[in-house]
């Protein structure tokens, strides 16, 4: 787990999947205590994460695509692995509990399906798969679960199509962050491991939050 404070913000960029690290969000958060906690996933996501996980009395099996389970194979040299993401889980769990604000941040499925038909042309399309298909095959095996996310990121998304789609959603989480920001004084922001940098470099300084007392409009500024 990676972290970085900010001006109004502090961004904690966990490894995606490990049970571990959904612990380690789960006692940050604790230490920190946001008045609202904002996550890289969609609001689709936020909701089935909620309905079938959070507060289910039990949990649903998991189909996972075979990239997805190439990396949960792999990802388990490092720890327990869980599916779905236990960093969410963990993060909406603790927030519920305290009565926190939890946000998606990241667009919905459909605006991030509309996105990638837009972006990823059909040979990308054709090449990105090859590199899901090889990188399943021999997975990155660096020291660190933190190297192996990126690694392993860095190699499906290597095309310069797929590099302005991860761009175009971090551009999203930071505007979705921003207007979270300007309601609450404190958030902490929980991104997968592999997206923390292209964040981080995007929110600069961070937030500011001002108000407006003529109308009690909330403002934000980066």
């Amino acid at each position: 787990m990676i972290e970085r404070a900010l001006d109004g913000v502090t961004v904690v960029g966990a490894v995606r999947g490990l049970v571990a690290e959904g612990d380690r969000v789960r006692d940050r958060l604790e230490g920190l205590r946001p008045q609202a906690v904002g996550l890289a996933i969609s609001p689709d996501e936020l909701r089935g994460l909620r309905e079938y996980f959070v507060g289910a009395p039990t949990e649903p099996v998991v189909p996972l695509a075979p990239t997805e389970a190439g990396e949960v194979r792999a990802l388990a040299r490092y720890g327990e692995v869980g599916v779905p993401n236990p960093t969410a889980v963990e993060a909406i769990r603790w927030s519920d509990s305290a009565g926190v604000a939890v946000e998606a941040v990241d667009p919905s499925d459909d605006d991030y399906a509309e996105w990638f038909a837009d972006t990823i042309s059909y040979l990308e399309l054709v090449r990105r798969t090859l590199r899901e298909r090889r990188v399943v095959k021999r997975p990155p095996t660096p020291p660190t679960a933190d190297e192996f996310a990126t690694a392993w990121s860095g190699t499906i998304n290597k095309g310069a199509g797929s590099r302005r789609l991860a761009a175009r959603r971090d551009d999203a989480v930071v505007d979705g962050l921003g207007r979270l920001r300007a309601r609450f004084a404190s958030v902490v922001l929980v991104v997968d491991r592999e997206r923390f940098d292209g964040v981080v470099a995007r929110l600069g300084d961070g937030f500011a939050a001002v108000r407006t007392p003529a109308d009690g409009a909330y403002g934000a500024s980066r």
